[in-house]
């Protein structure tokens, strides 16, 4: 099936309350999938067509606010207009899942792949202090497994999570390793599980409001000092990746998604060559694998940052290596997919 299709499908098998969405090229067959499956006859998953990508995060909004697990998905343009309503989702402290497969901007751009949502989605593409726990997919398969694992940590954090994809492999078409229906939690499950959601039972005697809102910078500041604890917490537990042929390696790569797959052919070019290059694959790009790129990163010569964007992780592999390795950068953009022997011909020259 293609990346698309593994995201709804995972959706309607792990156990998902709700989907709300609009859709948008190229991740619109996330919609359609889960439309044309039905959820609702089978495991009672609700999937609606909101009027607007407003109205769709403000339905997750309320749906994770009643401690279900529900989500939604877009691409770029479509996920800028959900950014006030995740910065409302995190300052509530609630789990949500949203899928984001982007396409070449800025503006309307394209509705050919790019990378270049990583600023918006990593630092916090809306108001205040806040982070989307955000993950990396680099085939159809991880398209599928990140539906749940997002859906884990939202609810381990009770914050969003984001699946950062783009349209290389929310196209692409793979096997997929599927697993069989799990049931959707009971409102008995969530009143024992999830004390903080506004659920409507009387039996624990007092009201549990749900908002972002604290008029008393103090508290505020209290709320704030919570979040950035919680985050401390992910850094240290959650952050993920994936360390390729870096034992021998003289020089290193660092990509993810379908870059990270071009890569895996500049290697085996660069290899063929005598020129020892590995890769790390950052899998959690939210929290960045700093510790894991500062380690073998410091054995390089040199780090090549390929992406598909103007040049944006760079950032967070420089922070990482300090000023210990040199780091220099090559992307195509706008749309445009770079091709294994353009890496191997800038990691040449880099060489050089």
């Amino acid at each position: 099936m293609k990346g698309n299709q593994a995201i709804a499908e995972a959706a309607i098998r792990c156990g998902c309350d709700g989907y709300f969405g609009y859709p948008i090229t190229p991740q619109s067959e996330v919609l359609e999938h889960l439309m044309a499956e039905r959820p609702y006859l089978t495991t009672g998953m609700v999937v609606l067509q909101a009027e607007s990508e407003l109205a769709s995060i403000n339905m997750v909004y309320a749906g994770a606010a009643a401690g279900k697990r529900v989500m939604t998905s877009s691409s770029s343009p479509g996920f800028s207009l959900m950014q006030e309503g995740l910065s409302y989702i995190a300052g509530a402290e609630l789990p949500a899942l949203c899928v984001n497969v982007v396409r070449g901007g800025p503006g309307l751009g394209t509705i050919q792949p790019s990378q270049s949502d990583y600023f918006q989605t990593t630092k916090g593409g809306g108001h205040g202090d806040y982070r989307l726990i955000t993950l990396a997919p680099a085939s159809v398969q991880e398209m599928y497994d990140f539906v749940e694992l997002g859906f884990d940590l939202a609810f381990k954090y009770r914050n969003p999570v984001a699946i950062l994809s783009d349209g290389v492999i929310g196209q692409v078409m793979e096997k997929v390793m599927v697993d069989d229906y799990k049931p959707r939690w009971t409102n008995e499950y969530i009143e024992k599980n999830c004390p903080w959601a506004a659920t409507g039972h009387r039996s624990t005697g007092k009201h549990r409001i749900v908002t972002s809102l604290e008029l008393e910078a103090l508290k505020q500041e209290a709320i704030n000092d919570r979040i950035q604890a919680k985050y401390r917490k992910c850094e240290e537990e959650d952050a993920r990746y994936e360390a390729i042929q870096c034992d021998d390696a003289e020089y290193l790569f660092v990509a993810y998604g379908s870059a990270a797959r071009i890569c895996m052919k500049s290697i085996e070019l660069a290899r063929a060559e005598g020129i020892k290059v590995g890769l790390v694959r950052p899998i959690t790009l939210w929290p960045f694998p700093t510790k894991a790129v500062a380690e073998i990163g410091g054995r390089m010569k040199k780090i090549l940052s390929v992406e598909m964007n103007a040049g944006q992780m760079i950032e967070d592999v420089k922070l990482a290596v300090g000023c210990n390795v040199p780091v220099e950068h090559y992307g195509r953009y706008g749309g445009v997919i770079p091709t294994p022997v353009e890496i191997f011909d800038a990691l040449k020259k880099m060489v050089k």
